[in-house]
């Protein structure tokens, strides 16, 4: 596959750094030189200098022959109109960041279609959408969901009392035979690895853990965490995406109450989310958290629009009692720091935007890939066809991959947890999780 990438931001820089180990061939365009710079000296990639709307530029990044078109800096404008510029082959895929819900959920004039527009995404509503499936976790840091929720895959610290530490996964799964549950990977000491029935979970080991919706407590439980629950969330700051969320609560008849510092805000805000409690005040007043009883929430949720404000706030929130906090912060390489200052989970737009536009790229027999913040690896999920070599084989007797398991099968309605006897069928689909390095080998098994 060949992509041009218009924008060597964070999200830019991000998405190219994910194609990139997969083995695509990718070229960025952007008229800071500087950006390009620090692309071209950290990845292998093509880079452009140039104004990414022009088609001239365009050209010279080769458009006319890519089949991925993504359109991702900071201006909603110019990132539409590069859409436009960008004339390619009948099967190039345009993709665009939008922000400006003008452009986006709010909009009833515009068509996607008439800027050339395939994917359209929307930074803080994905956002929003991310930390809603954390909350119902409740202490995930990382999730990914499939088949609309029947399969998660969570990433969850392993607590010093869990039943499952200093014992073997072969051993865990003995005990629990019928619960449908699977340890895709385990994260320790910076390191990740794919675990065998050998490997002996550890307290401390982040452990990425593939379960049913049904099965989701259970998780929680070996790990050592409370069962999921999600009645009552405080939401700091009154910002694009803290709208996105109160919007989502809603949805799920979750009791939502918004601190936000700017009363004219706090207003607006008052008239759009009816079932919202809005009150106006700062979020890093520890007297102002306890009197709104932010120790008897369940999770508490901090967007504002400053970094520094968002950490404070959590670190507050957590002293104060919050069961799980989660914590935005603007800068990607932050995200991954978060667990070690004492908070639960942070999240990022850009981190976001660069996940959804990555899953929303459907090249050859891939329907979805899902990455994660604290490591490189992905869940990709993909169409079996009769051309798969591994159909109806047992997967133990597979010769899959090193650095990659078949984390679930959906088949139909149904979602399997896959054991070593279980074999895929043409019309599956196979959800992997895989180290970078297993990638294009796992890829290769999956012919579209």
């Amino acid at each position: 596959m060949s992509v041009v990438i218009v924008g060597a931001g964070e999200v830019g820089f991000h998405v190219a750094q994910r194609l990139s180990n997969e083995g695509e061939t990718v070229v960025v365009v952007d008229v800071a030189r500087e950006r390009l710079d620090y692309v071209d000296s950290h990845l292998d990639v093509g880079v452009i200098e140039g104004n990414g709307a022009s088609p001239a530029v365009l050209r010279r990044a080769g458009v006319e022959k890519a089949t991925l078109f993504v359109a991702v800096t900071s201006l909603d404008e110019v990132n539409l109109v590069a859409c436009m510029a960008a004339r390619g082959g009948p099967d190039l895929v345009k993709v665009v960041r939008v922000s400006n819900p003008d452009f986006y959920t709010e909009a009833r004039d515009l068509d996607a279609a008439q800027f050339g527009v395939d994917v359209m995404i929307n930074p803080e509503r994905e956002l929003a959408i991310d930390t809603l499936h954390l909350l119902q976790s409740t202490v995930a840091t990382d999730i990914a969901a499939f088949s609309d929720g029947k399969v998660q895959l969570m990433s969850l610290e392993v607590e010093a009392n869990a039943p499952i530490v200093n014992r073997s996964l072969a051993d865990i799964t003995l005990e629990i035979p019928d619960v449908p549950l699977l340890t895709a990977a385990i994260d320790r000491g910076g390191e990740t690895l794919v675990p065998d029935g050998s490997t002996v979970v550890r307290a401390g080991d982040q452990v990425y853990v593939v379960a049913t919706a049904e099965a989701v407590n259970k998780a929680l439980e070996l790990t050592g965490h409370p069962a999921a629950k999600l009645n009552r969330v405080m939401i700091a700051g009154g910002s694009v995406e803290a709208y996105y969320l109160a919007q989502l609560l809603e949805e799920n008849r979750v009791h939502a109450t918004m601190l936000v510092h700017e009363r004219a805000r706090a207003g607006e805000l008052a008239e759009k989310l009816p079932k919202t409690l809005i009150l106006s005040g700062d979020a890093t007043d520890v007297e102002l958290l306890e009197a709104e009883g932010v120790g008897d929430m369940d999770a508490f949720v901090a967007l504002t629009d400053e970094d520094r404000t968002n950490i404070l706030s959590s670190l507050v929130a957590k002293h104060a009692g919050a069961k799980q906090v989660v914590t935005l912060v603007n800068k990607i390489e932050y995200v991954s720091l978060a667990r070690h200052i004492g908070l639960d989970a942070a999240v990022s737009p850009r981190l976001s935007a660069a996940n959804a536009i990555l899953r929303g790229v459907h090249h050859g027999s891939v329907t979805r890939v899902s990455t994660f913040k604290d490591t490189d690896a992905e869940a990709i999920s993909f169409k079996v066809s009769p051309a798969c070599p591994i159909v109806g084989q047992p997967l133990m007797a597979t010769d899959f991959p090193k650095g990659a398991i078949v984390a679930a099968i959906l088949r139909g309605e149904s979602a399997i947890i896959p054991r070593g006897s279980d074999s895929l069928h043409a019309g599956d689909t196979a959800v992997v999780f895989a180290l970078p390095d297993a990638v294009a080998n796992v890829t290769k098994l999956f012919p579209g």
